[in-house]
């Protein structure tokens, strides 16, 4: 699962709202939106600890003398080394991120549920949203039945289906 920018402000809403209608949290009308603010802080400041891994990726890449090929090993070293969670693990890493702050927010008046029940939702709706990846390569492959896969022609043409159904369901 992959976590876009353009879909944190809907996951933030949907987590709010779906946590309230179930019971699992109070939050007073009025600090609805800074509630789901909250929420997307939480991921947009993954999102820039992601960023930064980049960075420090490509500089190790320059320093070391590799090639881009190696950009996702040297990226799981970086990392490694600074303690950053990728993937399922950091979506993991994100949702207990927000049950914790849904703790000792100000925004939020009281919270019902224990963790599992509020992991369990929380990871529904980030699962909902998150894993669109795996609907756009069956779509792209489809798409390309008529080019042999593996030749340069598929690969080209894999690239920009993949780009343009990610803009077009508004991820890019």
């Amino acid at each position: 699962m992959r976590l876009y920018p353009k879909v944190i402000p809907t996951i933030a809403r949907e987590v709010v709202q779906t946590l309230m209608q179930d019971g699992d949290l109070e939050v007073e009308t009025l600090r609805i939106a800074d509630a789901e603010m909250d929420m997307q802080a939480i991921m947009k400041e993954y999102l820039a600890a992601d960023e930064r891994v980049n960075a420090a990726t490509r500089e190790a890449l320059d320093r070391r003398g590799y090639d881009h090929s190696r950009f996702n090993q040297v990226k799981r070293e970086m990392a490694d080394v600074r303690g950053f969670k990728m993937g399922d693990e950091g979506i993991e890493y994100v949702i207990g991120q927000m049950i914790e702050f849904l703790l000792i927010s100000r925004n939020v008046e009281e919270v019902f549920s224990d963790d599992p029940i509020l992991r369990k939702k929380i990871f529904g709706i980030f699962k909902r949203h998150l894993d669109v990846d795996d609907e756009i390569d069956r779509e792209a492959r489809a798409r390309l039945k008529h080019l042999q896969e593996g030749t340069a022609a598929w690969e080209g043409e894999y690239s920009k289906t993949i780009e343009l159904l990610r803009r077009s369901r508004g991820l890019i």
